[in-house]
């Protein structure tokens, strides 16, 4: 929660200008959203004041895309349910790390789009953007961040598959006293193939406890009938070392394997950092949901996007690439991980290294997707508050 955050600013290495994957998967869950605000404007056709939440709404252009596609939406809507246009009440979250300043600054823009419309006759009232209120609210969303029954509507996009902390390793006991031992995954930083079976236990069960404290806060802060919808990586499989799941990190640990060979960093380094992040199955993903019980699942598509963010649209997808291309596309994968969890590397690696590093990610990525395709599975998950 101190450490995790995207590259701020925007530089060259800034998740401003490396987020087109992201940005894809956003769109990718378009229909999915519009679906269930439609289906929240027809049940609340009295309600004049929507609650709204974009949880992990991170910097640069895509914080605010998500939120002008709701807005859009329920503004497309409104003409077609005959009914006014609701004050709307949007709120911006991501843990204090978060880069606010640059979404503040992007507001402007955002507000001068929604008066623009409202001049071309396009459907908005006439308050323009004025009937549209952002704030922003820091702070994890594994916790409570709004009043009771404040929301209508949550979104998250390329967020839940962080965890709120590394998974812990086996509970011992000394002198009767509980121990909390550290993970044992040496020589990876994510769980794999050769990963022992305590770290896959160790992480199913984190993403399992942090996923029911996300939806038992979030059944406090939403309506009855209030809904969610939710975008992020997991996997399309039970096994959780598939490659779709695991294998950007099993890189990554190959190019930290390769200057601790060489002396450039230490390998007890390695062997003590585990990646905050966990891919689940939907039948993990199911089993939480029944659980806790405060929702129901109003529908869960699994789409697959390549590691460019690129929609893939069946299973015999194969990629040909010339070795110019399959690097050029290493390097772009790594300047988009690297916006992604330098924060994370930097405190046990050292700021001097990722340079160096991540062009050996790039070049092993590159090198990967000449002979492979690899994809990512999405979950797109939308959700009733029921209970």
């Amino acid at each position: 929660m101190r450490i995790l955050h995207m590259n701020k600013g925007d530089g060259e290495t800034s998740y401003a200008k490396n987020s087109t994957v992201q940005s894809n998967i956003i769109s990718l869950g378009r229909r999915v959203m519009d679906e269930a605000l439609k289906k929240l404007m027809i049940s609340n056709s009295e309600i004049s004041s929507i609650g709204i939440a974009d949880l992990g709404c991170s910097s640069g252009p895509n914080s605010l895309l998500s939120i002008s596609n709701i807005v859009d939406t329920i503004h497309n809507l409104c003409p077609d349910l005959d009914r006014p246009l609701p004050e709307l009440r949007v709120s911006l979250n991501d843990l204090p790390s978060n880069d606010f300043n640059y979404i503040f600054a992007s507001l402007p823009e955002f507000y001068d789009r929604l008066n623009k419309r409202e001049k071309d006759g396009l459907g908005f009232d006439r308050r323009g953007g004025e009937s549209c209120f952002v704030s922003a609210v820091p702070g994890s969303f594994y916790g409570r961040l709004f009043p009771r029954r404040s929301l209508h509507f949550v979104h998250s996009s390329s967020s839940l598959h962080w965890l709120s902390q590394v998974p812990c390793g086996d509970v011992e006991k000394e002198d009767g006293v509980a121990i909390t031992a550290d993970l044992d995954n040496r020589g990876k930083i994510y769980i794999s193939k050769t990963s022992p079976m305590s770290a896959h236990k160790a992480y199913a069960l984190q993403f399992q406890t942090d996923f029911a404290m996300f939806l038992r806060s979030r059944s406090e802060e939403l309506v009855h009938g209030g809904r969610m919808v939710l975008s992020f990586l997991g996997r399309s499989t039970p096994d959780p070392t598939t490659e779709e799941s695991c294998y950007q990190w099993e890189l990554l640990a190959q190019a930290l394997m390769s200057m601790a060979n060489e002396g450039s960093i230490e390998k007890e380094k390695i062997d003590a950092f585990n990646a905050p992040y966990y891919a689940a199955s939907s039948e993990e993903l199911k089993m939480v949901i029944e659980k806790e019980g405060s929702f129901s699942i109003d529908r869960l598509e699994i789409s697959a996007v390549d590691w460019e963010g690129g929609s893939i649209g069946d299973e015999s997808y194969e990629l040909l690439r010339s070795k110019p291309e399959a690097l050029a596309s290493g390097r772009r994968v790594a300047s988009t991980i690297r916006a992604v969890v330098e924060s994370m590397l930097e405190p046990t690696f050292g700021e001097s290294v990722m340079d160096e590093l991540f062009e050996r990610y790039a070049k092993i990525v590159g090198e990967y997707f000449y002979e492979s395709s690899p994809r990512y599975a999405i979950f797109n998950v939308s959700l009733v508050r029921t209970g």
